[in-house]
């Protein structure tokens, strides 16, 4: 790798708490990847914007608040207008494994349930970056 794997890490909507995504924005940094951590009620659009001015390899979204069905969907169609179908997005969160399954086939990455391991997070995000970022 000529650089190290850039993420952004955002909190979408209402949703205050961000202690599991500062967990992750930190082991994600362990790892040796570069973070950007946006804080907290952030817009999908200012998420999109962001991650697009800051040249990132993956985005990852911690949902809490139940919002997931029209967050990631949001994400999805504001990457694909702005042409960012080389980035991926992932996150983690409370999130029924069905609708985990329904996101996937809009184009979402994995999707983390609580208890996921931050080296499972990291060793998805190198692999899927290697595998679609000709790193």
């Amino acid at each position: 790798m000529n650089r190290p794997i850039r993420v952004l890490v955002a909190k979408v909507g209402l949703d205050g708490h961000d202690r599991g995504a500062k967990v992750i924005a930190t082991a994600l940094r362990d790892a040796g990847m570069e973070v950007i951590y946006t804080g907290l009620r952030q817009t999908p659009e200012m998420v999109v914007n962001a991650a697009l001015q800051e040249d990132v390899d993956a985005i990852g979204v911690s949902i809490l608040s139940g919002a997931h069905n029209t967050v990631f969907p949001k994400l999805i169609t504001l990457m694909k207008e702005k042409e960012m179908n080389d980035v991926l997005l992932t996150g983690g969160g409370i999130i029924p494994e069905d609708d985990m399954a329904e996101l996937n086939k809009l184009g979402v990455g994995k999707l983390f349930a609580p208890g996921a391991t931050t080296s499972e997070i990291a060793g998805y995000i190198t692999e899927w970056v290697k595998r679609n970022r000709n790193f």
